[in-house]
């Protein structure tokens, strides 16, 4: 995969390769995502978290060439219009994937919350003396009356 990513396309030959190298990088993107996806599913976080940096490295290579490739937009239409077409399909297949990965970081990000919410509340409902009301009845922690609690955010 080329990293010279900074050298405008002005011919063809520029343009296939621009284009080939794109597909590489968005083949590894798929290939990542598609893995870290897969990872939160199966409830392996600390595994998911391990593909970051690659994940952020293929994006950056991905958002430069893109760029590159609209900066030479009439020469790619012009010499490369089925593989642009290709492109373009695959940017949106891409954009599927990426939505899909989303909402399931967001599910995971909901789970976790909710059990650390969870165990919040419990915390507070056994610390919290139990006493009665006026009406002899026996009185629930308030809302605001929830006990600090530290989280040990290591995955």
């Amino acid at each position: 995969m080329s990293t010279a990513t900074e050298t405008p396309i002005v011919n063809a030959s520029e343009a296939e390769r621009a284009l080939a190298n794109l597909n590489k990088i968005m083949d590894r993107l798929v290939q990542t995502v598609e893995e870290e996806t897969a990872r939160v599913r199966a409830g392996k976080l600390s595994y998911a978290v391990e593909l970051d940096a690659a994940k952020l490295e293929l994006s950056k290579l991905y958002t430069a060439e893109t760029q590159r490739v609209k900066a030479a937009k009439m020469i790619v239409t012009q010499t490369q219009p089925q593989a642009l077409d290709d492109l373009r399909k695959r940017h949106d297949e891409l954009q599927s994937l990426l939505q899909t990965n989303l909402t399931v970081l967001a599910t995971a990000h909901a789970v976790a919350e909710g059990i650390v919410r969870g165990v919040q509340s419990e915390m507070t409902r056994k610390t919290t003396p139990s006493t009665y009301g006026a009406n002899g009845r026996a009185t629930a922690p308030g809302k605001k009356t929830g006990l600090p609690m530290s989280v040990y955010r290591s995955l």
